[in-house]
């Protein structure tokens, strides 16, 4: 009932912890002698007591206090059998016995009481441990680890040296690299460490030395390393290196090893490497048809076809087939080629999506990527394959090629690439234009029409240009007038319509059809050279001469934009940036005897006859037929007083132009100012046959048969008579029909000549046209042009579309002349063709 607590009672929480058995009360412990005698005898007893302990005794004010917290938590406890504990063993003086059982760990009395640190391994009396020693550098390890650093170092280079375009360096690096690891080879092995060589590092060097003699074009000696690392039987897929040398053999000519080794290396890939046995495949096939083996060709291309075709091997097979005159195999391998597919995404998912802008976001990232790079070459090979496949076999298949193509259009129509029908229907026509069959181009044109916008804007753009070749403007500015309307960004449609109004002579507005082109394509050609030619029309020679000066700058060695520079610098009376400019053009053509008269007549203005004279003999070298040129010789020795040589270029000139009279009187000249005049006299009587009534002729048979006293004298003079009235009566009738013409001129009204509105339109140009009349000799030339001037205006190029490629929609240009003599560096003249077929 003791233990029974009552509700109403109150109940202390904490009460009773302090209660415990008086046996366990270890408080008296220390005065209990049998106690003390217990532990001695044990081995607790015996160990030496603890710093606690040993300071219990002190700062205890008596025996009677409880032990401190180290010593109490030292405290030996009572045994399982009931056997107290033993504690710390006391000697007989009072002193404490040292534990001998921890002694060996460093545990010591002596330590303890001197206040020594812990140190088992007694280092304190050694001093701080001395600093490391260098590991010395000339030891050989450390020599081979250098040096194949180095090594590494070296082919890194020579790889680099490589890609920079440095094939010398890169060779002499590799070179150098292979010399250091033969080096590091040799110490290896005497210093017995021959199974230590690094044969990764060995490798590496000869195959990099061998690329490196392949790109310097040194094929023996590249074939001689790829053979050091094939037969070292140390190198594992060492023989996959054979078709390296097949390369080496194929770039070689020797088609016959070449297949030897791409068949080896064919023999040692395994079936898993698909890929490397598919290109080796292609590899061997494109031999068969270097060597004109197209059956065995045939076998490796439909083996590819048949595991894993693509566009070149399928284009590869066809030309085959068409080498084989096999119709029924070009359809079907043009059947193949059909299905072979891309392996490219949806086209769906670059279109933008108008409500969620984080996926727009991300499309503009995506839509322009190196991976959409990929995308966009894998589709261009493709149509490119197919549509040259489709020009090789239309004529082959069926009676024509108009057959031909229609069949390969019905074909891509059902696969697809139907996409590609419509740009196969306009190389169709491009075909019929190179055929001269220009009414079927047309037709063929006019059926797009009605097709949907950019289809209709390429045809009708080419239908334009067909036009102006024709000269019929009219329908040029139609077709052009539809194809800026079906797509007003079309930079070719807008350089037609600016074209067929330079041929109008409206220079203004073409001019700012010019400019809109540009606006829309910066890249377009064509529109920055017409747009260079009406500035220098209008006058407007600054203006000119920048987008001559940017022209420049795409298109570095285009003749044509370097004669509009060197032309216009002459215009502005700066001789020595147009000669530097001709310098630059004869450079480029050296051959181009238009240029070289030009040359010629700048160094002639300039009263340089002997650098003059250099290059329109050069000129006349490579054109013996221009009549301003061989005029110039010509005169230049009558004034060298070189009247023989003057002779040879005359009779050219007469040869030329036989019906003009004043070349058989300058030979007579020459021959008379040279003293031969039994010739002169011969020359004269040839020229009065030919010509009876031709004054000056008459008047020098005249003289010279009165000086030589022959009898023909008196007749000559009678013939000199009566062609000297018939002279005069030729000159009254053409002086009075002059004065009625003028009479009527002036009641018209007549705003001036012709020859004036091409003054005023062309700006300074008469300039430079004055000092070309002043350049050449005192002669009539009334019926010759010079190798830059004619007649009339050259008409300017007008471009199309170019269907093959993935710039459908850019302009190609067309070089036109008026005259066969004229060069085609002509004043207003657009230009070779500027894009590949």
């Amino acid at each position: 009932m003791e233990h029974v607590h009552l509700a109403g009672e109150e109940e202390d929480d904490y009460s009773g912890f302090n209660d415990y058995n008086a046996t366990l009360d270890t408080d008296d412990l220390e005065q209990d002698e049998n106690f003390k005698k217990a532990v001695l005898r044990t081995s607790h007893g015996r160990r030496p007591p603890t710093q606690a302990k040993l300071g219990m005794g002190a700062g205890m004010p008596g025996a009677q206090g409880r032990l401190a917290t180290a010593a109490r938590g030292r405290m030996a406890m009572p045994s399982s059998m009931g056997r107290p504990g033993s504690g710390m063993a006391v000697q007989q003086d009072g002193s404490a016995r040292p534990m001998t059982a921890v002694r060996a760990a460093g545990f010591t009395s002596a330590g303890n009481r001197m206040g020594g640190g812990f140190d088992p391994l007694n280092q304190a009396s050694k001093g701080p441990a001395p600093p490391l020693e260098p590991k010395a550098e000339d030891s050989p390890e450390e020599k081979i680890r250098h040096l194949e650093k180095k090594v590494n170092e070296l082919i890194e280079e020579s790889c680099l040296a490589n890609s920079r375009g440095e094939l010398q360096l890169a060779l002499d690096k590799a070179k150098e690299a292979g010399r250091k690891e033969r080096v590091l080879v040799r110490q290896r092995e005497q210093m017995s460490m021959g199974d230590q060589i690094n044969l990764d590092l060995t490798y590496s060097v000869l195959f990099n030395l061998a690329n490196q003699y392949v790109v310097n074009e040194m094929y023996h000696e590249a074939i001689n390393t790829y053979q050091v690392i094939v037969k070292n039987r140390m190198f594992s897929n060492a023989g996959r290196l054979k078709v390296n040398m097949g390369n080496i053999y194929f770039k070689q000519r020797n088609f016959q090893k070449a297949v030897k080794f791409y068949r080896m290396a064919l023999d040692q890939v395994p079936n898993t490497h698909k890929e490397m046995r598919t290109k080796i495949m292609q590899n061997i096939g494109i031999t068969f048809v270097k060597m004109g083996q197209y059956n065995d060709a045939i076998t490796s291309f439909e083996h590819i076809m048949s595991e894993s075709p693509t566009f070149k091997t399928g284009f590869n097979l066809i030309l085959c087939y068409f080498a084989l005159g096999d119709r029924e195999k070009m359809r079907d391998g043009f059947a193949k080629l059909l299905t072979v597919d891309l392996k490219i995404d949806d086209e769906d998912k670059y279109l933008a999506h108008g409500d969620d802008k984080q996926y727009n976001l991300v499309l503009e990232v995506i839509k322009n990527d190196s991976l959409r790079q990929i995308e966009r070459e894998r589709k261009y090979e493709a149509e490119r394959c197919i549509k040259y496949a489709a020009k090789i076999i239309s004529p082959a298949i069926e009676s024509s090629f108009s057959d031909g193509y229609d069949w390969c259009i019905e074909m891509v129509k059902n696969s697809q690439y139907i996409d590609l029908a419509h740009d196969l229907e306009i190389d169709k026509a491009i075909m019929f234009l190179k055929q001269k069959n220009f009414a079927q181009a047309i037709e063929t044109l006019k059926s797009f029409e009605k097709k949907d916008s950019k289809v209709a804007s390429t045809a009708a753009t080419n239908l334009s240009f067909l036009y102006f070749l024709e000269a019929d403007y009219a329908q040029a500015d139609k077709y052009a007038e539809v194809a800026m309307t079906a797509d007003r960004y079309n930079p070719s449609a807008l350089v037609n319509k600016g074209n067929v109004l330079y041929a109008r002579n409206d220079f203004e507005k073409a001019r700012e059809f010019f400019k809109e082109a540009l606006t829309n394509d910066s890249s377009c050609i064509e529109a920055l050279y017409n747009l260079g030619l009406s500035n220098k029309r209008l006058g407007r020679l600054e203006d000119g001469i920048d987008c001559f000066y940017k022209l420049h700058a795409i298109l570095r060695n285009s003749p044509q934009v370097m004669y509009q520079i060197a032309d216009i610098y002459e215009q502005l009376e700066d001789t020595a940036q147009a000669t530097e400019w001709f310098m630059q053009l004869i450079g480029v053509v050296s051959s181009d005897p238009s240029v070289l008269a030009r040359m010629g007549e700048l160094y002639d203005n300039e009263g340089d006859k002997s650098q003059a004279f250099q290059y329109y003999f050069d000129s006349y070298r490579h054109f013996p037929s221009n009549i301003p040129v061989i005029e110039w010789l010509g005169a230049y020795y009558i004034d060298s007083q070189f009247c023989e040589k003057a002779i040879h270029y005359f009779e050219r000139a007469s040869i030329v132009q036989p019906n003009q009279v004043k070349w058989h009187l300058m030979i007579a000249s020459c021959y008379r100012r040279s003293g031969n005049y039994q010739k002169a006299l011969e020359t004269y009587k040839q020229i009065h046959k030919k010509f009876p009534d031709n004054v000056e002729c008459l008047k020098f048979l005249v003289r010279l048969c009165t000086d030589l006293g022959l009898q023909d004298a008196q007749e000559y003079a009678t013939k000199l008579k009566k062609a000297e009235k018939n002279k005069e009566l030729r000159d009254q009738r053409a002086t009075s029909a002059g004065r009625r013409g003028s009479g009527r001129g002036r009641r018209e009204g007549s705003a001036g000549s012709d020859l004036d509105r091409e003054g005023s339109a062309g700006g300074q140009g008469n300039k430079a046209s004055s000092r070309r009349q002043r350049a050449r000799p005192n002669f009539d030339e009334s019926d010759n042009r010079g190798p830059y001037q004619s007649s009339q205006p050259q008409e300017i190029d007008a471009s199309y579309s170019d269907p093959l490629g993935p710039q459908a929609e850019r302009p190609k240009t067309a070089a036109r002349r008026k005259d066969p003599h004229e060069d085609e560096f002509g004043d207003e003249e657009l230009g070779e063709d500027l894009l590949p077929e």
